[in-house]
């Protein structure tokens, strides 16, 4: 009942994150076409299945003919579909699909649909799940029907108890374990993985699916509106400034959206990719070449004290630049000039730790945590380019390698410290 129950409840979350997705989707082409027909919707769809490729399209005249997309010819059927067969694709992916179609004030047919593999791997499981713990339960059953005591019943009302509490929405909510190893410990450890990994793809999906609706909504709304000024633009000049604009939003898009990728793709990650060991001289060294020019160009000094002696770090050299990179892009670009910037680390008892610290306005108390959230920028650096998405970024790389970060005041200005574990440090 637990398996069903819990199941079922992650089934229905993940199809509504994914049907949310879907219907986000629709309903932005649909804006940007400011039309459903097919010929407003020919070129959206063109850039989306170029720029998108986390969707299925498929874009039908009123003959039923393709007339762009990534995938083959398919019934005009209003309302959800379910695709399954692995000839729907172009080019085959063998993986099932999950998406709506609209039939089109002209007879045409748009449909746009995405990868359901998590929720047909989140059904496989549940079933796998399902039969394994009956027959489980029927050999108990047969074998021990005289271990019904007080003590078994308790155990029993405790699993219920946690499953009424995840049918409530409490999906971080997992089974005790006694460690005793017995069959009840054996069940809830089985369960606590499939309710683990039923919360990783049901959390993935969310945050993928609304940072995407929420976070690309602002360009593209400006591109849009750049675009059709140029469109009514009469004199070339002001044409060319209003396309000028539009390249300016539609990279800016496309910087947000690779960095949410790229941030999804750290956050997800288990394993250090490509875990080699460097030296930490060497990695100052990088960043002192690329970024002492920058801050003098901004009137600031930047101060880079590799430890003495050099220490080897194991992890990836590209994200340890980065995690350095963004913190020191901060300070320049958020002090104003003569300001002083020092990256330095220290050894400690089983830690290393990196410190970049600057004399500039600094970050107030209550807002140390919040700015490691997506997209948040304070009211003083909304006048500042940028995503917002340069210290979660920072948070991911160091969490990913095992470390903490912490933000402290500097009297003046701000000083931030990551501790990364001895497990990965070579004297």
């Amino acid at each position: 009942m637990v398996t069903v129950l819990s199941g079922y409840r992650s089934q229905q979350l993940l199809s509504q994150q994914i049907r949310q997705s879907v219907a986000n989707e629709r309903d932005e082409a649909f804006s940007e076409a400011h039309g459903q027909d097919v010929v407003h919707l020919h070129p959206v769809l063109k850039e989306l299945v170029q720029n998108e490729p986390g969707f299925y399209y498929l874009l039908q005249d009123n003959q039923q003919h393709s007339v762009t997309g990534t995938m083959r010819h398919l019934r005009p059927i209003q309302g959800w579909r379910w695709l399954s067969w692995t000839h729907r694709a172009l080019p085959r992916d063998h993986q099932p699909v999950l998406g709506y179609g609209t039939v089109l004030q002209d007879g045409g047919y748009f449909f746009v649909g995405i990868n359901a593999t998590p929720l047909q791997s989140l059904r496989r499981d549940l079933w796998l799940t399902l039969a394994w713990n009956s027959v489980a339960f029927l050999l108990i059953g047969l074998g021990g029907g005289f271990m019904l005591s007080r003590l078994v019943l308790g155990k029993i009302e405790t699993i219920s108890l946690t499953a009424r509490k995840i049918m409530r929405g409490d999906i971080s909510r997992r089974l005790p374990l006694n460690g005793t190893g017995d069959e009840f410990d054996h069940l809830a450890g089985s369960l606590n993985a499939m309710l683990d990994r039923n919360e990783t793809l049901i959390a993935s999906v969310q945050q993928v699916s609304d940072d995407i609706a929420h976070d690309m909504r602002r360009p593209l709304a400006r591109l849009g509106q750049h675009l059709d000024e140029a469109m009514a633009a009469s004199h070339p000049e002001i044409r060319d400034a209003s396309l000028l604009r539009v390249k300016a939003d539609l990279q800016d898009a496309l910087e947000i959206f690779s960095s949410l990728l790229r941030l999804a793709q750290i956050e997800a990650g288990d394993r250090i990719p490509d875990c080699q060991t460097y030296s930490v001289d060497q990695l100052f060294g990088t960043i002192s070449d690329f970024y002492h020019a920058v801050a003098e160009d901004h009137e600031h000094s930047l101060v880079v004290s590799p430890p003495k002696p050099d220490v080897t770090i194991e992890g990836n050299r590209v994200l340890l630049i980065q995690m350095l990179s963004n913190l020191i892009e901060n300070a320049i670009n958020h002090s104003p000039p003569e300001t002083k910037i020092v990256l330095s680390a220290r050894l400690s008892k089983d830690v290393i730790i990196f410190v970049v610290t600057d004399t500039g306005p600094g970050i107030p108390f209550a807002e140390r945590e919040r700015v490691f959230e997506k997209m948040v920028r304070l009211d003083s650096s909304r006048t500042v380019p940028g995503t917002g998405l340069g210290l979660s970024m920072v948070r991911a790389i160091v969490r990913l390698h095992g470390g903490t970060i912490r933000l402290e005041d500097n009297n003046p200005g701000l000083r931030c410290e990551i501790s990364l574990p001895t497990l990965n440090i070579y004297p």
